[in-house]
Parts: structure tokens; C-alpha cells; sequence
């Protein structure tokens, strides 16, 4: 059975568990915290029960009223470890496609840029004030 993390409850019920053993209610309670709405036991104990069954997570031990403690295994932490890697090279090339340079002072711009259109040529700048100093600096496009 393969693992699948297809939602942001998954995503972070498998976060919330790298931080240490966790009952499955605290958990719940926790991603209520974090999203603001209801979470349902349907949305975290199948995801429970299949990464127990890929032994991604054990049953530590069986506390009052037979709750478990839920518990990362070596083999879960990898598992995490190897999404999260996956999950930021695919940040990275959708973001990074869309980050620009200043053409004056080489700053990373992701949006909002100012634009100036020198010689014929358009240039990107973070800001007004970098163009002009680009343009005081750069005196043949002036």
C-alpha cells in the first residue's frame, strides 16, 4: 500500500507527529488549532491506520481508556523527511521561475517590481529608487 499525502490534514498530521508521540485526539485538536475549522476523526485515523499498516508510525503504548500513542518510526521519519524534500523541490521550481533580479542592486524579486524602459531595452528594478540610481550610475542611458 503506498502512502499518499493529498491534503493539508495529512500533511500536517504527519508534521505534528515529527514534534514528538501524540494520543490521535490530540492530534485532531491540534489540526483544528492550526486550520481553525472541525476536524473529523475520519479525516486523521485511516491516515493513522495506513501509515501504521507501512509501519511510517507505531502504537508506543495504550494509555487510559485504551487511547494510543501514536509515535514516528525511523522508517517514518525518512518517509517525512523524503516528502518534504520532494514537496520543496517543487516549491522551489514553481516559485523560482518567477523570481526576478534587480538590475541595480541584485535583489531577488518574486512580485512587484518597478520597470523602466532605458534605450530601448526594459529593465527590472525593486524599486523607483534603484533605477535611478542605475541611471546616475549608468550615465550612457541618460
Amino acid at each position: 500500500m503506498q502512502v499518499k499525502i493529498g491534503s493539508l490534514v495529512k500533511f500536517y498530521a504527519l508534521l505534528l507527529l515529527s514534534e514528538g508521540p501524540k494520543h490521535g485526539y490530540t492530534l485532531m485538536k491540534e489540526l483544528e488549532n492550526r486550520f481553525g475549522k472541525k476536524i473529523s476523526a475520519s479525516q486523521v485515523y485511516p491516515f493513522l491506520n495506513i501509515l501504521k499498516k507501512n509501519k511510517l508510525i507505531q502504537v508506543l503504548k495504550k494509555s487510559e481508556r485504551d487511547k494510543k500513542v501514536y509515535s514516528l518510526t525511523r522508517k517514518g521519519s525518512l518517509f517525512l523527511s523524503s516528502f518534504l524534500q520532494r514537496f520543496g523541490n517543487l516549491l522551489h521550481a514553481s516559485i523560482s521561475a518567477k523570481i526576478i533580479s534587480c538590475s541595480h542592486c541584485g535583489c531577488k524579486i518574486y512580485e512587484g517590481s518597478y520597470k523602466e524602459t532605458l534605450n530601448g531595452k526594459e529593465l527590472v528594478f525593486c524599486c523607483k529608487h534603484c533605477a535611478k540610481s542605475f541611471k546616475r550610475c549608468h550615465c550612457i542611458f541618460q
